[in-house]
């Protein structure tokens, strides 16, 4: 962290709230370098049809001796390491008078130079076909480019300003950025630093553009709605209007728009059949990527766009001390990514709700569906929120060729979703008045606005402060963060007029469902839940499903056909060929452990009147029909 952003944190720590929202622009100092600036990026695309970029990267002013070049091996937003130096070859280098200098490899990372005259310019091809959140794509139709999947840079010199100039291969691109314009330059931009660069992931295509004014802590912000897709300009004013709507509900949390760094926030979006699907936040945008249309998803990518900006403040702002500074060699662990990836997961769809952009049924079956997830999951007798946040390298999107036992993980992402419900419904029961709203803005008062890292126990400290209550707030986290105890849900949801009620009450399980075929034969595709009937009986993934209560098994349809007959209580025989032994078992179904949560009134109940009015409290002013 440099000198002068430590003082303005300094300034920050040691005013008031608002004299420190304005202090807290973490780039406020920064200028662009300029066209002669000690590093100079040029980017073209000369081979986009066949997914190369051709790139040239230019370091000034180096002190003496050889210079290490690298690719990233991790990137913002993502916990696991990602091999982008993979996608990178037909690496040369020249000094300051064009003169070619020798370019020495000694591991799969990086690239040596020496024998410079204090200028190198290093010119590589990058492929790139994966249009995601973390990789780069570029075709015919768009560059779609994170910075860490597309740019080496030099080692030691960090913190120096940066020039990017895009070389467009159709006239009809134009750029969607977090990055700010280099002035009388066109297709240029620039970054204060690395850090601000592999941040800022860009888009060059014939996209769709929205954008508005918000408040902000010192004067007018633009938001900016940057579209790929290849629906209609009605289908863009609607999603718009959505997401106008969507982020007062955001500003509405925590009190106000956060100060965004050069005056803007950017959604960068591709909607369009060869990318894939994903979500990413960044400090001053997000890049959200589906592979249907808005039309065709029914606009429910608005669910990720709500996800995604609640972002800019918990985990962009709101920062959790071992994700900063970002460390692009390496994993980047926290164990409090409970707090800043689940409490997301758990604002985005209420955001959507709020803002009267999903119907209350629509948001409660995807609540069930998360509390079933987390509840039921075996994985939490092997770890509290904490522990699963720690385990992150291994699974956000990380490839491993042996098996992993999915029965010992339970994505950090639903857990924390449901450690926010929990404590959101404790508080608006416990103590009147308070509200999650209230834990958030604590949160960024303390290490959003004044942007200090945070540590696991900040946020206890934080819960400690708003309900005044010392001990609630250590026995809770103890007890649920720490831990892994989850208190009686339906007591809570009541308070809502909601019901928690089997999701199959007639149904028998037997402890997995989902079947596949391998080698022309039908196989369990998923070990068996632990306790479970088929658990018990020693029947395990991959084993051959031969019948099922006598009757041959002849695919996975047949297999979740009889499944979804048996009753609970119900013996039956099912007969198994597992690594060369064949054999039969006994198993007795037990009742389907699914639940779901739904309104009182959908159960053939009435709400009390503080029922209803602490549901409109929670989901919105329309959330009681």
């Amino acid at each position: 962290m440099r000198a002068w952003v430590m003082g303005v944190l300094l300034a920050a720590a040691t005013s008031g709230v608002a004299e420190a929202q304005v202090a807290a622009g973490r780039y406020a100092a920064a200028r662009d370098p300029g066209a002669s600036g000690p590093i100079q990026y040029e980017v073209s695309f000369p081979n986009a049809v066949h997914h190369e970029a051709r790139i040239t990267v230019t370091y000034r002013q180096l002190r003496p001796g050889p210079v290490r070049f690298q690719m990233a091996r991790s990137s913002p937003g993502r916990y696991a390491i990602h091999e982008f130096a993979k996608n990178v070859y037909s690496v040369s280098a020249v000094d300051g008078a064009g003169r070619a200098l020798t370019v020495g490899r000694t591991d799969p990372y990086g690239w040596s130079v020496d024998g410079h005259d204090g200028t190198i310019s290093v010119t590589y091809t990058l492929y790139g076909d994966h249009g995601d959140g973390t990789y780069a794509q570029i075709d015919a139709s768009h560059a779609h480019l994170n910075m860490p999947a597309t740019f080496l840079w030099a080692t030691g010199y960090d913190e120096r300003p940066i020039r990017v100039r895009f070389r467009s291969p159709d006239p009809k691109w134009k750029v969607a950025t977090q990055l700010p314009e280099a002035k009388g330059a066109a297709m240029t931009f620039w970054a204060p630093d690395l850090q601000y660069l592999m941040d800022s992931p860009t888009e060059l295509s014939d996209f769709a553009m929205r954008e508005w004014q918000v408040a902000g802590p010192v004067g007018a912000q633009t938001i900016r709605l940057a579209v790929h897709h290849q629906g209609s300009e009605a289908d863009m004013d609607r999603y718009a209007a959505m997401t106008k709507k969507v982020i007062e509900q955001h500003f509405a949390v925590f009190g106000g728009a956060p100060r965004y760094d050069f005056g803007r926030y950017t959604f960068i979006a591709d909607y369009l059949p060869w990318a894939d699907g994903d979500g990413m936040e960044h400090r001053n945008s997000t890049i959200i990527v589906d592979t249907r249309g808005l039309a065709e998803a029914q606009f429910g990518q608005i669910q990720t766009l709500a996800h995604e900006f609640t972002h800019a403040w918990n985990v962009e702002r709101i920062r959790p001390a071992g994700l900063e500074p970002f460390d692009f060699t390496r994993a980047n662990p926290t164990p409090s990514l409970w707090l800043a990836e689940g409490f997301t997961q758990y604002y985005g769809p209420l955001t959507v709700r709020r803002a009267g952009e999903m119907p209350v049924d629509a948001f409660l079956k995807g609540l069930g569906r998360t509390l079933d997830y987390v509840v039921n999951s075996p994985a939490r007798r092997y770890g509290g929120p904490q522990e699963m946040s720690l385990r992150a390298p291994f699974v956000d999107a990380a490839k491993s060729i042996d098996p992993v036992n999915p029965n010992i993980f339970v994505s950090y992402y639903p857990y924390g979703a449901v450690i926010a419900l929990v404590l959101d419904l404790q508080l608006r029961g416990r103590y009147p008045g308070k509200t999650l709203d209230d834990f958030m803005r604590q949160m960024w008062r303390v290490h959003g606005v004044t942007e200090r890292p945070y540590q696991p126990d900040d946020a206890r400290r934080a819960l400690a402060a708003v309900t005044g209550d010392e001990a609630f707030a250590t026995a809770f986290f103890k007890a649920s963060v720490e831990g892994s105890a989850l208190p009686d849900f339906a007591p809570m949801l009541a308070q809502a007029g909601l019901v928690v009620r089997p999701a199959r009450p007639d149904r028998g399980w037997l402890g997995a469902t989902q079947a596949g075929s391998e080698g022309g034969a039908v196989t369990l595709a998923e070990p068996p839940v632990p306790d479970s009937p088929l658990y018990k009986a020693g029947v395990e993934r991959g084993d051959v499903l031969v019948s099922l209560g006598g009757a041959t098994v002849a695919d996975a349809a047949g297999w979740t056909a009889a499944l979804a007959a048996l009753k609970p209580g119900q013996r039956v025989e099912l007969a198994i060929r597992s690594r060369g032994t064949e054999r039969r078992v006994t198993l007795v179904a037990v009742a389907d452990p699914a639940f779901e949560v739904v309104r009182a009134e959908t159960a053939g109940q009435t709400p009390t009147p503080a029922q209803a009015a602490f549901r409109r409290a929670w989901l919105g002013a329309d959330a009681t029909p």
